[in-house]
């Protein structure tokens, strides 16, 4: 049962990502401060891996990291982004598991799957398709998919335990887990932590690195590991605040 906390979450990361998105659209950058924004980007992704891509692609982007750089992708590999936005991260993936492959964004936010799908026309992505859903509940099948990945979102649910149980469900055997997120080491402030539009910011939903993780275990994933972890933001009320790559494996 989802509750009016649940609600007022998603609808508050629903505003912030449409805005986003019509932003991108017209080829805004986005204002709002948070510890995942486009200024990011060109530190967060290489060069050569953005060549190509047009602008509209790059205004929308809100990582905190690059998960298709550490994911180990292969031709012919079929991979989900959970929280795909305006199609960066696919777009990275699926030149990688080329046409013999298959990537498949997944976005609640109707706005952003708007601009990812003509993202995905202006760079001529024909093995890229986007879905409308909410990551808790991935329209995608049963054992169907050898990666999952995604980038600093999975702090923006207010229940990771079923993220992490679709996610499981999702892939195959063998299957691997590659996220990019923000996690805390320490607390946050609790007006902080009870924001609503904090949460939608990147910052209030992080969990605990220990609870992250823990969460993965129950999930059913093993060979969970931590890739990469920095200080993503310099404000001294987000000290505790993670960027966290995280890896784990469907063995069973």
């Amino acid at each position: 049962m989802v509750t009016s906390n649940e609600k007022e979450i998603r609808e508050a990361v629903k505003i912030r990502y449409a805005a986003k998105a019509v932003g991108a659209k017209k080829g805004v950058e986005s204002k709002a401060a948070d510890c995942c924004s486009t200024a990011a980007a060109p530190g967060i992704y290489q060069g050569s891996d953005i060549v190509g891509l047009p602008s509209q692609v790059m205004l929308a982007s809100a990582g905190c990291g690059n998960p298709t750089a550490l994911s180990d992708l292969k031709l012919g590999e079929t991979v989900v982004d959970l929280g795909s936005g305006g199609g960066i991260d696919c777009f990275l993936a699926a030149r990688i598991v080329g046409p013999s492959g298959r990537v498949i964004g997944v976005d609640m936010t109707p706005e952003m799957l708007e601009l990812a799908r003509s993202n995905c026309v202006r760079v001529k992505a024909n093995n890229v398709e986007f879905r409308q859903g909410e990551i808790e509940n991935l329209p995608i099948d049963t054992d169907f998919v050898d990666v999952v990945i995604s980038n600093c979102v999975v702090c923006l649910s207010p229940d990771k335990e079923a993220v992490f149980r679709e996610a499981f469900r999702v892939l195959r055997k063998g299957g691997r887990l590659h996220i990019s997120d923000m996690m805390l080491v320490g607390e946050l402030p609790e007006e902080i932590r009870n924001d609503p539009k904090k949460w939608a910011e990147c910052v209030s939903g992080a969990d605990q690195k220990e609870k992250y993780l823990e969460r993965l275990e129950r999930a059913g994933f093993s060979e969970i590991t931590i890739q990469g972890e920095e200080r993503h933001k310099a404000d001294p009320s987000l000290e505790n605040l993670r960027s966290v790559y995280v890896r784990a494996v469907k063995s069973r």
